[in-house]
């Protein structure tokens, strides 16, 4: 007897939109009773207002504690630390870097043991943040915030050293071969860090673009498709905040733009893979 117009696949496949046939998904595998029983207590477990304010404050004294322990061997090497972090710019200048203020000798090297602490401590204070919200995680969400907490320290730190060895050399290269003939090319040493700093930092977060992605995903606020469509403003805006956070080059904007693109795509494919587990 022939099949109807309608009619049924024996398979039970499912018809796409373009006639081909698609295998049904596969259904979620339910939570097991360890993780059911985790997931009450966090829903019972209600801490009143006051509560999470004191542990925040906990929270963020021990953050502080940590920087401030690391000041001191940071102060205590600053004169290493700022001949590592201007050898960059050291070799392209003909002469020395100079200091236009009077405070600045002082004031420069205390400023950069600060920030050079801050940096060291990133693995603490991303830590002391864990600490503070897996209270409230469920227990499947816990075990993707591990890898990511993890994952955001290790790309902090090659965003920096990204900055550091391969942008510093090629932007003070381009600086210092368009120095008009007749100019001596000589830095303030409190404008250098500022500089190094703000690339620092925007190197640093670039690279936990892939982190970010993932973290839409898994909130539910953004599905790897959706990300995904939107992918042509996100190039767009890659340059763009690679041409505020970066000097008037187009060789930093570039170098910024380019690897923050190519770790959006990381993000997409590794949400893709995390939906395909759950």
């Amino acid at each position: 007897m022939a099949d109807d117009d309608s009619g049924t696949r024996s398979s039970g496949e499912e018809l796409a939109a373009t006639g081909e046939p698609v295998a049904p998904a596969s259904p979620q595998a339910p939570p097991s009773p360890e993780e059911q029983e985790h997931d009450r207590q966090v829903d019972s477990d209600e801490q009143p207002f006051l509560s999470h304010i004191i542990e925040l404050r906990r929270r963020i004294l021990r953050a502080l504690s940590s920087v401030a322990v690391l000041f001191v061997p940071m102060y205590y090497f600053i004169d290493e630390i700022f001949a590592f972090i201007s050898g960059p710019l050291q070799e392209k200048l003909p002469g020395d870097m100079i200091a236009t203020q009077v405070a600045s000798p002082f004031l420069t090297p205390f400023k950069l043991a600060i920030y050079a602490a801050i940096f060291a401590a990133v693995p603490v204070l991303l830590h002391q943040m864990w600490g503070f919200v897996s209270p409230g995680l469920y227990l499947r969400e816990k075990r993707f915030a591990a890898p990511l907490l993890f994952s955001s320290i290790v790309l902090f730190y090659l965003g920096m050293a990204f900055a550091y060895f391969l942008v510093f050399p090629l932007v003070f290269e381009f600086f210092a071969s368009v120095t008009p003939e007749g100019v001596a090319m000589m830095t303030d040493i409190n404008h250098y860090l500022d500089f190094v700093l703000k690339m620092f930092l925007a190197f640093g977060l670039a690279f936990e673009i892939p982190v970010a992605t993932v973290l839409l995903v898994l909130s539910g606020l953004a599905t790897p498709q959706g990300i995904a469509s939107k992918r042509p403003y996100v190039i767009v805006g890659c340059f763009f905040v690679g041409m505020l956070l970066t000097p008037p080059d187009i060789i930093s904007q570039v170098l910024l733009a380019i690897p923050a693109w190519v770790l959006f795509e990381v993000g997409i494919a590794l949400s893709r893979m995390i939906k395909r587990q759950e």
